[in-house]
């Protein structure tokens, strides 16, 4: 398995730009995957700069309805006229940061025919792939919303991510779990799935890194080394949080920028 990192916060080549959002191409022995199309369409600047053909794409998964994921949607329709978009049936629900900004997807796109909505806890979608959301698995009690809300009835309320789904890859002996930012608590999601890789972002950057916060961040870091995966992170874990992590996980954690090519 090929994995080419389009689009992340930092870039590790000056073929590739960066930008806050994540989109990764996954080559696997039978398909071609894109997974997220970050927050604009940088990630296809960064394709054609890395000489990747999305035009060969065979489909595409959207991990969660937040602008910095499914931002490139439009642009990715526009280059390949033949993937489905798998993407969670709350995919278009109204959400906001912190500071109460709208960071959800354009909705005129709702209707686009080639968006498939994942209404099952899991999908196959061929030999060895499948989409999980662990909706039914993960209790909201042990979910941080980390101030993010969902507005629903006209009042907002922590958002329970719902709308977050990750994606399973079964080749040659190994499970490799994808999360767009684990926005659920990557614990949760790797000690369910059970990886032997783990590639996405831990939703740690608001997190300090001394007093309280280094506390939970060291017990995260604790907990996904009793999991005995190898793990890689980028763009909602945060720098400084992923040097503490890295300080304890060692080489089972890596970073991964824009430009960084993964053989699994």
């Amino acid at each position: 398995m090929r994995i080419t990192v389009l689009s992340e916060n930092t870039s590790q080549t000056p073929r590739c730009s960066a930008e806050h959002g994540l989109s990764l191409y996954i080559q696997t022995e039978q398909k071609n995957i894109l997974f997220d199309m970050g927050q604009s369409d940088l990630f296809a600047k960064n394709a054609a700069a890395l000489g990747v053909e999305l035009s060969d794409v065979d489909i595409c998964i959207l991990s969660h309805g937040h602008y910095d994921h499914g931002g490139g949607i439009s642009k990715f329709l526009s280059l390949n006229s033949k993937a489905p978009l798998y993407l969670s049936p709350f995919a278009f629900g109204d959400y906001y940061n912190a500071a109460d900004k709208y960071i959800g997807l354009d909705k005129a796109l709702m209707s686009n025919p080639r968006l498939i909505h994942v209404d099952e806890e899991s999908l196959c979608l061929g030999e060895g792939i499948s989409l999980v959301c662990l909706n039914g698995q993960i209790s909201t009690k042990d979910i941080e919303s980390a101030g993010l809300t969902v507005c629903l009835g006209g009042s907002k309320q922590p958002d329970d991510f719902l709308h977050e789904q990750y994606l399973i890859i079964e080749e040659q002996g190994r499970r490799v779990v994808f999360s767009g930012c684990s926005h659920k608590g990557a614990v949760n999601i790797a000690r369910l799935l059970k990886p032997d890789v783990f590639i996405g972002g831990f939703h740690f950057s608001k997190t300090e890194t001394e007093g309280d916060g280094a506390a939970r961040l060291e017990g995260a870091a604790r907990a996904l080394l009793s999991i005995g995966a190898d793990f890689y992170t980028c763009h909602c874990t945060g720098v400084p949080q992923y040097e503490y992590l890295k300080s304890i996980m060692g080489d089972r954690l890596s970073y991964i920028s824009a430009g960084t090519v993964l053989e699994i």
